[in-house]
């Protein structure tokens, strides 16, 4: 696959001092659809914005299917960006709103007329053409503005959140078109939102950031099964890992969570051997709430791992979430912060944020009060360094 947005060491740095981006490292193949994704203020819009010829860049490169664009204007760019706010003229009909752009660069009557069909055609507008903004829905409204984009036929489609403005069961249905009109066009897009949700769903690869730097950036259920960072393992899920301090002993075979120890065998030793340097340390554990089993226990039944104490139970039909409590020490990690991180790893001050949480089969009886056992898979547990935040792996 060849390479359509090449982003070396690039960075951006404001007159008063401030850091928003920090040598940041991407490529974007032709065709593929990669998603920027983190908590507001991470730096995500800023490296849109930056790809964009919007922002100045202070350091590193950029290239355009191979070009040298750092100096080179927006317009020069021959990129198509769709906003958060669409942006349309109220007074223009749909088919004038998508063919303005063609308009503006002088294009013939029947040019326009035609590449303002074809989009309107991918997008599901052709009944819509003749109407204005306001007697649309916001669904339509967005596939306007992208229609606006698309009849320039672009190199690169940035986007900038473009389905934060819309209501959940309409951002649903817009994640499944954006994503089939993208794949149909066959263009290098690049992504922004701060929905983990919607970055996990419609990119091919999703990059997490973090305080201007990117974390990491692979495939969706990598992120998901092997996050290389404690913040991109609190980040992505939903809901998220349970994460908590305990410490290993007996050559890194045993887990201390809390008052309850957790026979973790062999196996999970020679998965990751570097287990065995933390003996008689805190670290950090992580546990899916999916992989946590509910067990009866008793005489003849299979024994609990875990004992917790149900604080509440909410039903989504599928399954149920059993949030619960346990005395271990629970960890949070801060999502805006970065350098702030560092010493508070260090003093060993994170702070309790909020209760566990397990996903479970809808027809288990439990309740607020009830005193549970959960079983779990060592093998599927996460392991983090209590100062690094990295992840510990082979």
């Amino acid at each position: 696959m060849s390479v359509a947005i090449s982003i070396e060491k690039l960075g951006k740095r404001y007159p008063n001092g401030f850091e928003a981006l920090r040598e940041f490292d991407l490529e974007v193949g032709d065709g593929e659809f990669m998603v920027l994704v983190g908590p507001s203020g991470c730096g995500k819009t800023t490296a849109l914005r930056m790809v964009a010829g919007l922002e100045e860049i202070s350091s590193g490169t950029l290239r355009i299917e191979g070009r040298v664009v750092n100096d080179v204007s927006a317009k020069e760019r021959d990129i198509a960006m769709v906003f958060q706010n669409y942006a349309l003229y109220p007074h223009m009909t749909v088919a004038e709103n998508i063919g303005f752009p063609l308009m503006l660069r002088g294009t013939g009557k029947a040019e326009i007329k035609e590449r303002v069909a074809e989009a309107a055609e991918v997008l599901g507008l052709v009944e819509s053409l003749g109407r204005r903004p306001g007697q649309l829905s916001g669904g339509q409204r967005q596939r306007v503005a992208m229609g606006r984009a698309l009849v320039r036929e672009p190199r690169v489609f940035l986007m900038d959140e473009p389905l934060s403005n819309l209501d959940a069961k309409l951002r649903v249905q817009m994640r499944a078109e954006v994503r089939r009109i993208q794949q149909r066009l066959g263009a290098a897009t690049l992504y922004v939102t701060h929905d983990q949700t919607e970055a996990m769903t419609m990119g091919d690869r999703v990059a997490v950031m973090r305080g201007g730097n990117l974390l990491q950036c692979d495939r969706p259920d990598t992120l998901y099964q092997n996050p290389s960072e404690l913040f991109v393992a609190s980040f992505i899920g939903s809901p998220a890992m349970n994460l908590y301090e305990a410490t290993l002993s007996e050559g890194a075979t045993m887990l201390k969570l809390g008052s309850q120890r957790v026979a973790l065998g062999p196996e999970v030793l020679a998965a990751r051997p570097a287990l065995a340097g933390y003996g008689d340390q805190a670290v950090v554990v992580g546990i899916r709430p999916e992989d946590l089993s509910l067990v009866a226990g008793g005489a003849g039944g299979a024994q609990p791992d875990l004992y917790a104490e149900v604080s509440l139970v909410e039903s989504l039909g599928a399954d149920l979430l059993v949030h619960f409590a346990l005395d271990a020490r629970r960890v949070h990690v801060d999502e805006g912060a970065d350098e702030g991180d560092a010493a508070l790893a260090e003093s060993g001050e994170f702070v309790v944020a909020g209760e566990g949480v397990a996903r479970i089969e809808p027809r288990a009886r439990v309740a607020a009060g009830d005193r549970v056992g959960f079983s779990l898979v060592p093998a599927r547990l996460h392991f983090f360094d209590r100062e690094t935040e990295r992840a510990i792996t082979a």
